[in-house]
């Protein structure tokens, strides 16, 4: 899979992108440039095992793991549960479920307050969301957010769920999307 994006650079520019399967080399750049960046800031994802996550959507096909990259750097990576997670707000119907998601640091405003590129985790949740409705999950899908990353989902208009106490984190949802709406606001995607 490959799907070429535009993302914002930091001057305001539109540049392409392309979003695609996560290959090796994208795991090569979260280990030989993202972690130590990530380790030095504390980030709540310094330590994920993305290598362990890419060989499980290999082998398991309930796992799915996408790249973000631009220029030849990865900028952003995702990794979907596809069929095991079961809606919080309409009970007990499928969801697609983000394992993961991360932007790389010098895209977070957390870390920099003028990202390099905007959009990074944004156009990945809208492909996890897309994602849900290619799955005939009528856009569901869930997540439990870092501590630092909270903010980011409520202002995607999420749905907080609150702290669950057995993953020690809050849990988000979004509900049931019209796809007729879908793209209104998702241009990207």
């Amino acid at each position: 899979m490959e799907q070429k994006i535009q993302l914002l650079q930091g001057n305001s520019q539109w540049v392409e992108a392309r979003l695609c399967d996560m290959a090796p080399c994208h795991l090569s750049d979260f280990n030989n440039i993202w972690q130590a960046m990530l380790e030095t800031l504390r980030a709540g994802d310094t330590f994920w095992d993305w290598a362990r996550k890419k060989r499980l959507a290999l082998s398991d096909d309930r796992y799915e793991a996408y790249a973000i990259e631009q220029d030849e750097l990865k900028q952003g990576l995702l990794w979907l549960e596809t069929r095991q997670h079961r809606s919080q707000w309409t009970i007990g119907q499928p969801l697609v479920y983000v394992e993961a998601l991360a932007s790389a640091p010098w895209n977070r405003r957390l870390i920099n307050s003028n990202p390099w590129l905007r959009g990074v985790g944004t156009i990945l949740l809208q492909f996890a969301r897309k994602r849900s409705l290619d799955l005939g999950y009528q856009g569901r899908l869930g997540l439990h957010a870092l501590p630092d990353s909270e903010a980011f989902y409520e202002s995607r208009n999420m749905l907080n769920f609150g702290y669950d106490a057995e993953r020690e984190m809050v849990y988000f949802e979004y509900g049931v999307l019209n796809p007729r709406h879908f793209g209104e606001n998702d241009d990207a995607i």
